[in-house]
Order: C-alpha cells, then structure tokens, then sequence
C-alpha cells in the first residue's frame, strides 16, 4: 500500500537505497503512476510492464508495518550504522547536505523548504539539485528563493560534496548530516570529519537547531 501511494520521486530513492540492505536491484510494480513518468519524461508512450505470476512463491519475503517506524539516521562510519532519530538526537552538527542522487529531487527539496520556509538555519546549509530540470522545476515552485532566504548555498546540479569533489569538504573533527547513501570515513573529502545520513526533513530539521533533530515537530504543525 506504501509503494503504490507513494511518488515516483521516493520509489527511485527506495531503490536506488535497496544496494545499500544488500539486493542487487529494488524493483517495484510498473502502474499507471510509472508509465505517466515514462511518457512524461521519456517520450514512450507504451511499455510492456512486467510483473510477478500470479501465486508466484519466493525464498524469503521480509513485511514491514511503516507506521511503526520512526525517522531513522546512519551513523559513522557504515551505513548499516542505523538507529532510531531519538538515539542520536541533539548531537551537533556545523553542515547539513540535501541533494546527490539519492535525495536531491523536487519532492526532497519541496519537504525540506515546509520546514526552512521563513527561518533561518544555524548551521551550514548546502543544496544540490539533481538535475538541471529539478533545478529549473524548483524555482518555478518559489523552492529556491526560500532555500536562499534561509540562508542555504546552493550549488549547481550534480554531484559534488558527496564525494568530496568540491564545495562543502568538512573540517576536522565536524559532524554533517547528509541525504547522500554513504558515509564512510573521507566519504566528503576528509577522514577526520564525521557523515551522519538522514532523510530531507531531518537534515533541514536539524540545521535550524545546529544539532540533529526530529523533523516531525515542523511537519506537524
């Protein structure tokens, strides 16, 4: 039920994420949902969707009950390093990171500016759209005057602190909370820094406090 309600924008950050448990892909059911995407984007106006037969048994099949998960967070150095939000909450950070390919999408900078929106943040803030389309798509939407306004640097789209190829190369001894999928040692250019992991709402949650923080208490209101 999760997958079906859900954007095309958090299924391709699911399976982007699934190499992460381990799965050599994460693949999900091609519905009405996907083939707007594909014509949309793509310019196909027809795919041969395939799907599983009907009564189709597997080897291992793993339900999980997502209203009993809270926000979850990746601590140095592994990304298997995972702990409830609550576990880590008020350590402090000096940098926040939203964008790489895993969230860097309008949907992700769409819920981090819900929260950024008329505030200002107290640590470093650093946005990379995924692409130049999201870039363009979230200026349409006012997202990148309020991502600028709250005092974030915007970056051009792509890659870069993720892999410490520029802006955004921590210093030593600081913790980052990023929307990257890695945080191993050097990760964003320096082994003597410290990468937490953590979804969009949470790292713009937790630059406005300068301390790793429940997003739930801005969504909310």
């Amino acid at each position: 039920d999760f997958i079906d309600g859900l954007g095309m924008d958090g299924r391709f950050t699911i399976s982007n994420m699934a190499v992460e448990l381990g799965a050599k892909a994460g693949i999900m059911r091609a519905d009405r949902k996907t083939k707007e995407w594909v014509s949309n984007n793509l310019g196909i106006l027809k795919i041969n969707a395939v799907s599983a037969d009907e009564g189709a048994s597997y080897d291992w099949v793993k339900e999980f009950d997502l209203a009993k998960i809270s926000p979850q967070v990746a601590k140095p150095h592994k990304v298997d390093n995972v702990s409830p939000l609550k576990d880590v909450e008020g350590v402090e950070i000096a940098q926040g990171y939203i964008g790489t390919c895993t969230n860097g999408r309008l949907e992700d900078l769409e819920v981090a500016c819900r929260i950024l929106k008329g505030r200002q943040v107290k640590s470093r803030l650093i946005v990379a759209p995924i692409s130049k389309k999201v870039f363009i798509q979230a200026k349409e939407k006012g997202l990148i005057d309020i991502l600028i306004s709250c005092g974030s640097l915007l970056l051009p789209p792509g890659c870069g602190p993720c892999v410490g190829t520029h802006a955004g190369v921590p210093a030593d001894g600081e913790n980052v909370i990023s929307t990257a999928n890695r945080n191993f040692r050097g990760r964003m250019g320096n082994p003597n820094s410290f990468i937490y992991l953590a979804s969009p709402a949470t790292v713009a949650a937790s630059v406005l406090e300068g301390k790793i923080s429940d997003p739930r208490k801005y969504l909310d209101r």
